[in-house]
């Protein structure tokens, strides 16, 4: 990966900062429509773009692409300007109780490299010379990265300290200053989940939408809400939700959540407690996936109530936060797979028969997608200093 004109483009000025962000989010643009969308005029767009252009950010794109070359296209101000992803590159991890997941990416968040290593203690201090461990693994091959993203399942403040970490056993955990003092590198810390809905606006199935919501299930449940292009944040950021969330009040008691809540009925841990509490079986979820698609009863019922559980929470969301897209994502979403037609007949059910349907899209993530979500926030925070701009 190449990394010309590495710091030559930092910091930007917000009018800079505005067109680089326009561009990299729905790039490649014209020199017309950045203006447009910017309500620039062509001579303040000219003055914002020259330097990026001379650091190496921005780049001329060529229409046809065939035997012109870069000196040519760059002279031609009616073509496309686009950014040149490969300039910066950027490490995400991803810590879950046991294993930390990392990954490299470019300027538009492509992961370009994966490195993961398990995670054998939560000692603070031995957490960050794990990270930076696996840091200098993954500069061997990409050398100079701008800056790390971590996501952490809990509560973040400030985007540096682990306020509070359930499944880590931290309070008030620098982990920022931690990593940074091990590498020499900015660090960002953040929610995992804010992390992910960050990628997903930027990069993902939310750009360009202005009202979008990501609903995630896998070990817990995630909820993270975009307005007007932002994501909306809230102190309840990183705190579980979906605990209090009552989906069927005559639902399941289970060891997390109040009974019939959406973490009772839809999480991983709580459907294979189900089904291990009915069979007396200690089954993966993705046996118990399996055993439900071939028609075994008792797997089939705990997911057919998961499914009915899922469609009236989508359905909740599609009600009041009218979103014109809900995008599913997470490890957990291999029950549509399975019980997908109950998901919808039960969305059905709980909205206005003349409602607009609701675009639900679905995304089997993997823990290096969150990695990548981390990453993002790096590049907006460390770079584009536009962590909180959409």
């Amino acid at each position: 990966m190449t990394t010309h004109a590495a710091a030559g483009w930092l910091p930007l000025s917000p009018g800079e900062r505005a067109v680089a962000i326009e561009v990299l989010v729905h790039g490649p643009l014209s020199r017309s429509e950045i203006a447009r969308r910017l309500n620039l005029s062509a001579g303040s767009l000219t003055r914002l773009t020259k330097p990026l252009i001379e650091s190496g950010l921005l780049i001329e794109a060529a229409e046809s692409g065939e035997g012109e070359s870069a000196e040519v296209r760059q002279g031609r101000p009616s073509q496309p300007l686009d950014i040149v992803a490969e300039s910066r590159s950027f490490i995400g991890f991803k810590i879950t109780e046991d294993m930390v997941y990392g990954v490299v990416t470019t300027l538009r968040s492509d992961i370009v490299a994966r490195h993961d290593r398990p995670l054998t203690t939560h000692t603070p201090a031995e957490v960050a010379d794990l990270l930076a461990e696996m840091t200098e693994e993954l500069t061997r091959s990409f050398p100079e990265p701008a800056g790390i993203g971590i996501g952490v399942g809990g509560r973040v403040e400030r985007r540096s300290v682990v306020a509070e970490s359930a499944f880590l056993g931290w309070t008030d955990v620098p982990l920022a200053e931690l990593v940074a003092s091990r590498t020499g590198l900015a660090v960002v810390v953040e929610n995992d989940v804010a992390a992910l809905v960050e990628a997903e606006t930027w990069f993902g199935a939310g750009r360009g939408l202005d009202r979008f919501v990501v609903l995630t299930i896998g070990a817990g449940i995630g909820y993270g809400l975009v307005l007007g292009g932002s994501r909306v944040a809230s102190v309840e950021d990183g705190r579980g939700v979906g605990r209090r969330w009552i989906v069927n009040p005559y639902g399941p008691l289970t060891p997390e959540g109040e009974r019939g809540s959406a973490i009772s009925l839809l999480t991983i841990p709580s459907i294979r407690y189900q089904v291990g509490a009915a069979t007396g079986e200690d089954l993966t979820y993705e046996e118990i996936l399996a055993r439900a698609a071939a028609g075994d009863p008792l797997p089939a019922r705990v997911l057919d109530e998961a499914a009915r559980a899922l469609g009236t929470l989508v359905a909740q969301i599609a009600n009041f936060a009218m979103p014109q897209k809900i995008l599913l994502a997470g490890e957990g979403v291999g029950l549509v797979d399975v019980a997908g037609p109950v998901v919808e007949e039960t969305i059905l059910t709980h909205r206005h028969p003349q409602a607009d349907p609701v675009h639900l899209e679905t995304k089997v993530s993997d823990f290096h997608d969150w990695a990548r979500g981390a990453a993002v926030l790096a590049i907006q925070v460390l770079v584009l200093g536009a962590g909180e701009r959409r």
